[in-house]
């Protein structure tokens, strides 16, 4: 508690002080709480002040109440690292030089390790950079489902799955906001398209909506206790997200008691109306005609601004959703630039890029090592062919774009690792670009050999080498891993195939590191040996990539996607529904989620689809193997739990981590029921010949399904199975068990 204390000969001071801002010093006695404090200010508050705080003052911040000593409020990207400050209302660098930051992993690659406390560890260095910035609110992170590969902005986001998004999203937001940092939680909801964004209306089943794609929301409010969510560009029962009666009122603030501020994403509120009477809090980036075109009084024009005021003033609204606004905009203040108890923040510190690197460590995925080509054999020559290997990853891809102190690449980190034993060739030319925002890479990667002088080049080196290590994959231009469009195709830009079908007739030993945040093609799998999902890894990728193919670390990631073979194996695309429909008047196109709850593992299951790689696999340079399985009980009541204990071995002659995943069957349903769903999982680290109890508890809510005909969670009691495995397809155990 801090309290003012008066002395009686600065009485008169005191009372100067009052006669000019009466409410000010009022706020230097903290001994109320935090509601009590918004009360207090919400009646001091003129009509002005409080529609003044309900709407952006520029690109990333709102104005604060200065009368009553309450700062701006400063918003900023992303949800991978601290975005670089720009102009007061424009896009472009503000051309500061201590706005670097280290740049973590794309979310991606943290689902990948399924690891919790590194998600914790993640979260807790973003808000320590964000504090050292002064951001009082960091947009991030992303948790919409990956429901098609061609989704531009997957790398944003957690996966397909509920249940493992829902556990990595809730340790994040809570590390952050341990350091007094709101985490805005994005995209809320059904933000599976880039294309067409602002008129894609999402036709779903309420069924799907809650089984799917809104557990990791409702984890990251009621769990993660996150104080900001973001609206999302698309529509949803015909009405825009960051104004809908639905998604905002019904379900997230009645339903999950939600007491934070729902922000608009930049751009995405539409209507005065419905932004008052349909659950925005807080308006950002609309100007007045789009995101690109204003006018010099551009944020008066907000909705939510001048509009509002005068239907209030008019008589038409009364400040009963106003107040409401303003209480928790100015609840969100309270908890971040008004607590004064908030630790100090820190940026680019050695601790960070420890993290950043941990989390490269565990997310890359071993996803084939035919021979044990992999790792790299000691002494061994190696050629790294590629663009991806040498091009900057941390610049570009929409709002996630970083200024980042430093980047390692791919080629940096193996010739760091393995000196004068490893060669470089190009092998493919892309995108020789490198700007976004007015940061650049600096680098020159323009190459005016002709496509044939290239591919020769890598062909030919690739011949006296013992190993060839090919970077390829995706980048974050336009059309790719990007925000604001999605991809045109499934298969490899640039002429990849070719290069690698190339390399393969001459050099046995070929390992592909495919970087993306997304699934590919891959037409000569069965041809390569060696096959490494390498993200977008940020500041440390090529250290943690190198780490990982030199054997210095043994590879534990494990997908956090299905990876089909072909397009058509994916059920938004094999159903047809992806990417909607235009309507008649050519200003809203419907997209119906036909595949309905079976996304991902759940559609490969229930039509016998043998995907590329499995949801949840991710092989090691050592092996393990379940022993055995085991209930703690046959029988469940609603109010009881579950606990399943698997005895793990490593049965190789390396230490390594495997991750043991837990789905549950329900065999007979009143409705039909995916064949099987992740409820539990648990990483878990073995020296050689170790062996490790790991337990995973279930209670009632997994063996729940959300009935549509009642509208309500229902679990039906009869006989379950619980499958245990090292992936989707890959189950080593099954067990009955009955809920009373």
């Amino acid at each position: 508690m801090r309290k003012i204390l008066v002395t009686l000969f600065l009485s008169a001071l005191v009372s100067g002080l009052h006669a000019q801002a009466p409410d000010r010093c009022v706020y230097l006695d903290e001994s109320k709480n935090i509601e009590e404090r918004v009360d207090d200010a919400l009646r001091r508050m003129t009509l002005d002040e409080k529609i003044a705080i309900i709407h952006a003052q520029s690109k990333f911040s709102s104005p604060g109440v200065k009368r009553l000593g309450f700062p701006d409020l400063w918003t900023d990207d992303g949800p991978h690292g601290v975005r670089p400050d720009v102009l007061w209302d424009e896009w472009e660098q503000a051309g500061q030089t201590n706005d670097s930051c280290v740049a973590f992993p794309a979310l991606t690659c943290l689902a990948a390790t399924w690891n919790p406390s590194l998600a914790r560890a993640y979260g807790e260095s973003l808000g320590e950079e964000a504090l050292y910035r002064n951001k009082n609110v960091m947009l991030g992170p992303g948790i919409n489902i990956y429901r098609t590969p061609l989704n531009g902005r997957n790398f944003e986001y957690m996966g397909e799955d509920p249940w493992l998004a829902s556990r990595m999203v809730v340790p994040y937001v809570q590390g952050l906001q341990s350091k007094g940092v709101a985490s805005c939680v994005k995209h809320y909801a059904l933000n599976n398209d880039e294309e067409y964004r602002h008129q894609v209306n999402v036709v779903v089943s309420d069924r799907a909506l809650r089984e799917i794609y809104l557990p990791a929301f409702h984890a990251a409010v009621t769990e993660g206790g996150a104080w900001a969510i973001m609206g999302a560009y698309n529509l949803y029962n015909n009405q825009h997200n960051c104004h809908n009666e639905i998604l905002l009122n019904k379900i997230l603030k009645q339903e999950w008691g939600f007491d934070g501020v729902v922000i608009s994403d930049w751009g995405g509120a539409h209507n005065t109306l419905e932004a008052v009477k349909n659950g925005l809090d807080l308006e950002f980036g609309t100007w007045t005609d789009g995101l690109t075109m204003g006018s010099t009084n551009a944020y008066d024009n907000y909705f939510m601004a001048q509009p509002y005021k005068q239907l209030i003033k008019e008589g038409k609204l009364t400040t009963k959703e106003l107040d409401e606004k303003v209480r928790r905009v100015l609840r969100l203040m309270m908890r971040t630039n008004m607590n004064r108890n908030r630790p100090y923040g820190a940026m680019c510190s050695e601790a960070h890029y420890d993290v950043a690197r941990k989390v490269g460590q565990e997310g890359i995925v071993l996803l084939k090592n035919d021979r044990g080509v992999l790792p790299l054999r000691e002494g061994a020559k190696v050629l790294v062919v590629g663009e991806n290997a040498i091009k900057m990853m941390t610049v570009g891809g929409g709002s996630s774009s970083l200024k980042a102190q430093h980047e390692i690449s791919p080629w940096q980190g193996l010739k760091e690792r393995l000196g004068d034993r490893v060669e470089y060739a190009r092998g493919y030319v892309g995108d020789t670009t490198g700007a976004y925002n007015g940061v650049t890479t600096g680098q020159d990667l323009a190459d005016t050999r002709s496509k044939s002088e290239i591919l020769g080049e890598a062909v030919g080196k690739a011949m006296k080498a013992d190993y060839v290590v090919v970077i390829g994959g995706l980048n974050k231009s336009d059309y790719q891993d990007c925000e604001g469009h999605d991809r045109k195709e499934y298969g490899l830009p640039y002429a990849q195939n070719e290069l690698v079908e190339a390399l393969i007739k001459v050099n046995k030993n070929v390992v592909f590191v495919n970087i993306s945040g997304n699934a590919v093609a891959m037409p000569w799998l069965d041809k390569v040996p060696a096959v490494v999902q390498g993200w977008f890894l940020g500041s440390e990728a090529g250290k943690a990539l190198a780490d990982v193919l030199t054997d210095a670390v043994n590879p534990s990631g494990k997908l956090p996607f299905t990876w089909y073979a072909r397009l058509e194996d994916c059920g938004a695309h094999a159903t047809g529904s992806y990417p909607g429909i235009w309507r008649p008047d050519h200003q809203v196109i419907d997209e119906e989620y036909k595949e309905d709850i079976y996304v991902g593992y759940r559609w490969a299951d229930k039509n016998r689809i043998k995907p590329l790689f499995a949801f949840g696999h991710g092989l090691s340079y050592t092996t393990f193997r379940i022993n055995k399985a085991e209930l703690d009980k046959n029988e469940l009541s609603a109010f009881d739990s579950l606990t399943v204990t698997v005895s793990v071995t490593n049965t190789g002659s390396v230490a390594g981590a495997t991750t043991v995943q837990l789905y549950v069957s329900d065999p007979k349903c009143s409705l039909p029921r995916p064949e099987k769903e992740l409820k539990g999982f648990q990483k878990v680290y073995l020296q050689p010949g170790e062996q490790k109890n790991v337990r995973i508890t279930i209670g009632k809510s997994a063996l729940s399904f959300y009935d549509d005909r009642t509208q309500q969670w229902t679990a039906e009691p009869g006989d379950f199975v619980a499958q245990i495995g090292f992936s989707a397809n890959d189950i080593k155990s099954k067990l009955k068990f009955r809920l009373k």
